[in-house]
């Protein structure tokens, strides 16, 4: 049916909510079970498109097709346990659902009424068994307002998105409010931009609403190149519509007619789900010509990005979306007073649309009551690294860096102990322990030298390597610079030359003063955010952990045992059994040895791949630090150093 006011709108929502009621654990009377398969990227990789695929047929065969309906959700953001499984009634979690798994599920559970306890998730802490969310931490301790559709509601179902109150704000906005009263809503709201820096979201709309020019546009900015980040992309798995909504009001609010959502080619979900959603708006008549009988006409198209992390800048954007290449413009002018093709442009990125509707469907005074003073409302965030739960989170502005790790993310994986937290991506820095009781909002991870970013946090334990952590941001950020400006093309360049050398042994102690003197040049003089932010991880780890690069370069010794040119390998006598494994494994011959005898490692020919670690059966062969090689004890601890188990874990 076409939605022309709101009274068509609650037509649908009373149709489809007694599903969507059921699954928010209200009984509804339909003697329907639900269940919800996560099919977001996570879970997708980990074969729930298998598992959704052997559940139709299992219930097909079972004849039990027309009492129970499955439905393919987005991310719960348990990507840790992934494939996820909700049954409704009940709210019954199942973690870890394999396709072999399913014939049991539906005998036990769907048949019989009994718990499948094998599929059950366990605390880490407690190992006590949890069935239902309600039981599980990680999503007690969140608020999930952003999120709150996600896993949800079918995101392929424009209909349950408006059983879920969806485009309601939109209809009321358009038929009973002025632009001008919108945009004061959502400055009184205190939404800040969450693409990053956190700019004031009103104060851009109503630039772009006083520019007195015609044609204007609306760009979502999906172009989420951090790594270790899916924030967004989880956004537009699971609740499409919530953005194409907020696209819709901002367009009214400044007098656009046409919007874009730039999004990365390499989200083949996301894209697949924005395209279904647009084309389901159209469709229903809330895209396109004439929204609500009224004469504000507003379409959304998609632009793909090609994978240029400078094109999550907006200038460099909107370049790319124009089909030029992503370079960034000083500014001013802004976007919002020149943006695509010369004319006023707002954009955006992902989560901050999607807080719009939300806003609107509790009231600005509700939002202002979550967060800080100067931060208000929730903030999604990626836990990736060496945590015991990573996942997709939502909490307060304001909550702590302990919370999140060790409350929701369940502490350092492997009983390691914490060493730093990375927020904000490659344009970020990287949080010592000492200040994991500090509350996050924008202002005081700006304090510390760090930034909020667009919400990755990458964890990391006792046997990361700061100096090779801060080279490999320096060395992803150099590779992405467009190489427009000098301070970003040729600075990172010249700082990721001295960093190599510091991580193979090669530095000297005038590297550390030129390094950082770098670093500070680089960032007061590029162009645009790429190159300002870049230096943040080596300035960052040379302000709390400066006693390792001195390490590296004083002593040759890297503590951590991960850069590989500052290990040495030996073969302990009393442990070889003379097998010769190693030697096989060794692929430059560097390993010798004769019959009975232990066996000798050339540290001349060694190109420390740690082959030999892993073939020796009576782990004989010790890591060093250093000129120093590792004891037994030790050679625990560096277990894998070297290798990829300890380089930045994303």
């Amino acid at each position: 049916m076409k939605v022309r006011s709101i009274d068509d709108l609650r037509s649908l929502k009373e149709k489809y909510y007694p599903l969507i009621k059921q699954r928010l654990g209200h009984r509804n009377g339909l003697g329907l079970t639900q269940v919800m398969v996560c099919s977001g990227t996570a879970c997708t990789s980990s074969e729930s498109r298998e598992v959704h695929r052997k559940l139709e047929q299992e219930l097909a065969r079972c004849n039990l097709s027309s009492s129970v309906r499955v439905i393919r959700t987005g991310c719960f953001g348990f990507c840790q346990h992934g494939p996820i499984m909700m049954i409704h009634p009940g709210e019954i979690l199942y973690c870890r659902v394999r396709p072999e798994d399913v014939r049991e599920v539906v005998q036990h559970h769907l048949i019989n009424g009994q718990l499948v306890d094998s599929l059950l998730y366990r605390e880490i802490n407690t190992g006590k068994k949890a069935s239902s969310l309600e039981n599980i931490h990680f999503f007690k301790a969140q608020e999930r307002i952003v999120l709150q559709n996600c896993g949800v509601i079918n995101p392929e179902s424009i209909e349950e998105y408006i059983a879920r109150d969806g485009y309601f704000s939109l209809a009321d906005l358009i038929l009973n409010k002025q632009p001008r009263e919108i945009i004061e809503i959502i400055n009184k709201s205190g939404l800040r931009g969450r693409g990053g820096a956190g700019f004031p979201a009103g104060k851009k709309w109503e630039m772009a609403a006083a520019q007195d020019v015609k044609p204007k546009y609306v760009v979502c900015n999906a172009d989420e190149g951090d790594p270790g980040a899916f924030m967004d992309r989880s956004i537009l798995e699971g609740d499409p519509h919530s953005v194409l909504e907020a696209m819709s009001i901002a367009a009214y609010c400044i007098g656009a007619s046409q919007g874009y959502i730039y999004v990365r080619a390499e989200y083949p979900i996301a894209v697949e789900r924005l395209e279904n959603a647009i084309n389901q708006a159209r469709e229903v008549g809330l895209l396109g010509k004439g929204l609500f009988d009224t004469s504000f006409d507003f379409d959304i198209g998609l632009r793909f990005g090609a994978g240029a992390f400078v094109c999550g800048e907006e200038t460099a954007l909107l370049h790319s979306v124009m089909g030029q290449r992503g370079e960034p413009r000083p500014r001013p002018p802004y976007p919002a007073q020149e943006g695509l093709w010369g004319r006023p442009t707002l954009i955006n990125n992902v989560e901050t649309y999607a807080n719009i509707p939300v806003i609107f469907r509790g009231g600005w005074e509700w939002y202002q009551g979550h967060g800080t003073a100067t931060s208000k409302g929730t903030k999604v965030f990626s836990l990736a690294g060496k945590i015991n739960n990573t996942g997709l989170i939502e909490v307060p502005m304001g909550t702590s860096l302990r919370t999140i790790i060790f409350d929701i993310g369940g502490g350092i994986a492997g009983g390691r102990q914490f060493k730093a937290v990375q927020t904000g991506g490659p344009s970020g820095g990287c949080i010592p322990e000492k200040y994991l009781d500090l509350p996050i909002d924008y202002e005081s991870l700006k304090e510390i030298g760090s930034i909020m970013g667009s919400g990755g946090m990458i964890v990391m334990s006792e046997d990361n390597c700061m100096v090779d952590l801060a080279r490999f941001y320096l060395e992803f950020t150099q590779d992405e610079s467009c190489g427009r400006c000098t301070p970003c093309r040729v600075g990172t360049k010249r700082m990721l030359e001295i960093i190599k050398r510091i991580t193979e042994g090669q530095g000297e102690m005038e590297d550390l003063e030129l390094l950082e003197e770098l670093a500070f040049d680089v960032r007061d003089a590029s162009l645009c955010g790429l190159g300002q932010t870049a230096p943040n991880p080596v300035i960052s780890t040379l302000r709390y952990f400066k006693d390792e690069y001195i390490a590296h370069v004083r002593d040759k010794v890297c503590p951590a045992g991960v850069c590989k040119e500052l290990l040495t390998y030996q073969v302990d006598a009393e442990k070889c059994i003379a097998c010769g494994l190693c030697a096989k494994a060794c692929a430059v011959g560097a390993i010798s040895g004769a019959p009975k005898q232990p066996y000798h490692i050339n540290p001349e020919k060694c190109i420390k791949c740690a082959s030999c670690v892993a073939k020796c059966p009576k782990k004989a062969i010790l890591k060093g630090v250093g000129r120093e090689v590792a004891s037994s004890a030790q050679a625990g601890i560096f277990a894998g150093a070297g290798s990829q188990e300890n380089r930045p874990a994303l």
